[in-house]
């Protein structure tokens, strides 16, 4: 056999030899969460598409200043990266993240709502592909025999240490913690950061704050207010929904849930600035997929953050290991989500050194 004749024979099985599997990078937080991903995204994705093989990277935490990195050095290896609203704000300003034509590029609600009104409030930024809500709200006791059988319905039962005696868990934090004491104290909620910017505005909030400050416990880390409540170290505490619905449903302890003015947080995708082309694409497809109306309600099943679209809401069924009904557990339930709250992320952004710099010395008075 000639040089040119093998050389004609390898190009030829070259040709008929399918493609080597292509891989893509998907970016996450690790734990029960990214489990939900891989089971309502993830797995039914490369079903569908055998020649795809997703690699998961638990780097979300520091996503920000990796891809910061990965673009100085031009070697941006990640595909789809899951961030939280802040951050993909930032990377958008940055221009590490790809601009998303919302309607164009993500599929319309099943109910035949387009995706930018299905997706609503959570479209917070040019570069965020939404996917879920998670928030911060309260959980309270439902044994305190000094309340007298009385029992919080709204979010100032939180400041009314006369009808709820107790001590209370807050996060060592201004954001969210300033907002709900200015409605407390008397402000509309449309009129939140208009009074915060106002002179003495974060000094009202402080004020509001003092009245309860003597029977705060302050935390740091999401689990530490469901631990605090099981114990009985305090009777009501904020934390995240996700973290209330374990210590509730899975270690049946006898807390409940007071959603009033629960703070809305968005976690969802972007997608690197600059890809190549054909990895742009496939990571367009598959968060096109991955964020449709089915796929949000299926993460539900496995996870108790609430899905993005609200054509998704009425799709929620089963928790798939406690079986129970998830639909009362989403913060975008209807039902729970009758007043909420979205932090302004422009405000917070402009002002969040001078916030924190007011709390801590408030803190320490």
């Amino acid at each position: 056999m000639t040089h040119k004749t093998l050389a004609a024979l390898l190009a030829a099985t070259a040709l008929s030899t399918p493609a080597i599997a292509a891989d893509m990078t998907v970016v996450s937080w690790g734990g029960a969460y990214q489990t939900s991903q891989q089971k309502a995204y993830a797995d039914p994705y490369m079903e569908m598409h055998p020649d795809v093989s997703i690699i998961w990277d638990e780097s979300s935490n520091d996503a920000t200043a990796k891809l910061r990195a990965m673009d100085e050095a031009g070697n941006v290896t990640w595909d789809v990266v899951d961030v939280e609203g802040p951050d993909a704000v930032r990377l958008c300003d940055e221009g590490l993240a790809m601009e998303i034509d919302v309607d164009a590029q993500l599929a319309p609600g099943d109910d035949g709502s387009t995706a930018t009104a299905d997706f609503g409030d959570s479209l917070i930024s040019e570069c965020f592909i939404p996917q879920i809500v998670f928030s911060t709200t309260f959980g309270y006791r439902t044994d305190v025999e000094a309340w007298g059988g009385n029992t919080p319905s709204d979010l100032c039962a939180v400041f009314d240490l006369d009808t709820f005696p107790g001590k209370r868990a807050l996060q060592k934090s201004p954001k969210k913690n300033l907002e709900w004491a200015l409605l407390c104290d008397g402000v509309e909620k449309d009129d939140l950061y208009d009074v915060l910017e106002s002179d003495g505005g974060i000094e009202r909030a402080l004020a509001k704050l003092d009245t309860i400050k003597d029977e705060t416990v302050w935390w740091s880390a999401g689990a530490e207010t469901p631990q605090l409540l099981a114990d009985g170290e305090v009777v009501i505490g904020s934390t995240y929904n996700g973290r209330l619905f374990s210590v509730i449903e899975e270690q049946h302890q006898p807390v409940a849930m007071l959603w009033d003015y629960q703070v809305f947080d968005f976690d969802g995708w972007i997608i690197p600035a600059n890809l190549p082309a054909e990895r742009e694409a496939a990571a367009l497809e598959f968060v096109k997929f991955a964020t449709d109306t089915q796929r949000l309600a299926d993460q539900a099943a496995y996870i108790s953050y609430g899905p993005a679209r609200a054509s998704s809401q009425p799709l929620v069924g089963k928790h798939a290991e406690l079986g129970i009904e998830m639909a009362p557990h989403m913060p975008t339930n209807p039902e729970n989500a009758k007043r909420y709250l979205v932090n302004n992320l422009d405000w917070w952004a402009d002002n969040q050194d001078d916030a924190e710099a007011k709390f801590q010395a408030w803190l320490v008075k």
